[in-house]
């Protein structure tokens, strides 16, 4: 993963942590009552992926308990993995695209609800993505995946050779003289493997996107319904289909690329065909992103735009993340695909403990308050989640008082101890597991391994109720803690 020149380590320092009769004052541990939106605290658990479900995409026992041991600590929210509305293969990522998976989902629900004892909202992500391929050797792909096109003859001087004699003499060329005859997109295939962009307007699929996705958004909205979630959060942040339409990167020419209002286009067709499809306390958000960050991507300025039009729209919360795009991904290795989070944009989305002098904590605070300082501006209440390196009770509590954010997502911090919200609600704060952001956990997501955290995935191994990766050598979830009364 790309790191800061700097390299300053940080390390995570809480402060101090309130008593049970703090915690009761505190904003954090306040009601949030907006709308749709209702929740017991302004405490948020944001996707993440953990990588238990099967490869078809069902929930399995491992998904159940993952999503349990984060209700066991009571936050006001949790929102379930990125979760494809296509019924596509897709590894063991959790699906929503047929009716056979509401089964599996509703398990999730009632596990939920019933480890917090109803006290935590259910929220699913909803997300859609393009096709991606792995790294080719460089001789599978003058085999068989170049397309031999006339423009690539010319070049050659080739025009009369058999096909399988232009495939050969590639093959052979030194890397400088291919960059002179390649595309640039045959070249990343080459060195990165293929990958799809909404902008690839001569693939029929991907112009007939904006006729495709409201429709397969607003099925899995209803899927989501009858499983019993209380709402669902859009996936339009990072490297994926929504998120690209909404980038300054997107040239569409078909009215949905281009201008930040055709842009924009798309992500509220969707909203409207989900908002259409599900009941009147159906909660309908988005995640997006504060800035792409990375070059000619969307900034904070359109991030505020694009804020401004949700909320008009009737969305009834904005989660805000940043950067995560394939645009600056680092170079796979050779029978992996790109990974999103490896370049200066992946590092913005989940900063670790060597960092510049602004640091990894509340890396995404600002951009977050200036985006709920636009929706406020134009008259509307639309809540608002910050995410970021988030992981004090002083730290959250400190940027609810000075209205940068109405709710507060704690990811990698609930990773590291899914009990953060019971512990520092009743008084426990100096018995949390800190995280240090090593992005241990981030390297197991990278190489699509069940995930877990380095402070607790070797401890109390011989625990009966411990269960375990596939591998045998890591504990799959947070021992429990034993409370100890108050002092």
């Amino acid at each position: 993963m790309w790191k800061p020149a700097e390299k300053i380590l940080y390390e995570a320092q809480p402060g101090h942590w309130p008593s049970a009769d703090e915690a009761a004052r505190a904003r954090l541990f306040q009601p949030l009552s907006v709308g749709r939106l209702r929740l017991a605290s302004r405490t948020w658990v944001p996707a993440m992926v953990p990588w238990r479900a099967t490869e078809e995409g069902d929930v399995t026992d491992e998904v159940i308990g993952w999503y349990r041991r984060y209700a066991e600590g009571r936050p006001g929210a949790i929102v379930v993995e990125a979760t494809g509305v296509r019924d596509i293969p897709s590894g063991p990522l959790l699906r929503i695209g047929d009716d056979r998976f509401i089964p599996g989902l509703k398990r999730i629900v009632d596990a939920v609800r019933e480890a917090s004892d109803g006290k935590t909202r259910l929220f699913i992500q909803l997300i859609d993505f393009l096709a991606i391929r792995r790294r080719p050797e460089p001789a599978k792909y003058f085999e068989s995946y170049l397309r031999v096109t006339d423009r690539l003859r010319r070049a050659l001087g080739a025009e009369d050779w058999p096909e399988a004699r232009v495939r050969e003499h590639l093959r052979g060329l030194p890397e400088a003289e291919l960059e002179g005859l390649l595309s640039a997109r045959e070249l990343e295939a080459l060195r990165y493997g293929y990958r799809e962009r909404v902008t690839d307007l001569d693939l029929p699929h991907i112009a007939a996107l904006p006729r495709v996705l409201p429709d397969l958004f607003a099925a899995a909205a209803r899927r989501a319904e009858r499983a019993g979630f209380d709402g669902v959060e859009l996936h339009y942040a990072h490297a994926y289909t929504m998120a690209s339409f909404l980038s300054a990167t997107n040239t569409r020419s078909d009215g949905y690329g281009g201008a930040r209002e055709a842009r924009l286009r798309l992500p509220l067709e969707v909203h409207a065909a989900v908002r259409a499809a599900t009941g009147k306390d159906f909660v309908v958000g988005c995640r997006y992103l504060a800035d792409e960050c990375i070059d000619g991507g969307s900034g904070v300025e359109d991030a505020c735009a694009f804020g401004v039009a949700f909320a008009r729209a009737g969305m009834d919360f904005l989660s805000l993340s940043r950067g995560g795009k394939f645009d600056d991904a680092k170079q796979p290795a050779i029978g992996w695909a790109a990974y999103p989070y490896t370049g200066r944009s992946g590092y913005e989305c989940m900063p670790a403990r060597h960092s510049d002098a602004f640091g990894p904590f509340g890396r995404n605070v600002e951009a977050t308050a200036r985006v709920r300082a636009a929706v406020r501006g134009a008259g509307c209440a639309t809540p608002v989640v910050v995410a970021g390196g988030m992981h004090s009770f002083e730290q959250a509590e400190a940027v609810l008082q000075a209205d940068q954010a109405d709710i507060v997502g704690f990811a990698r911090q609930a990773l590291a101890d899914p009990d953060w919200f019971e512990k520092v609600r009743s008084g426990h704060g100096d018995a949390v597991r800190v995280c240090r952001y090593t992005n241990y956990c981030e390297g197991l997501d990278q190489k699509h391994k069940q995930v877990t955290c380095e402070l607790w995935d070797r401890e109390a191994l011989d625990a009966p109720d411990a269960t375990f990766s596939v591998d045998g050598k890591r504990r799959l979830l947070a021992p429990h803690w034993q409370r100890r009364p108050n002092p």
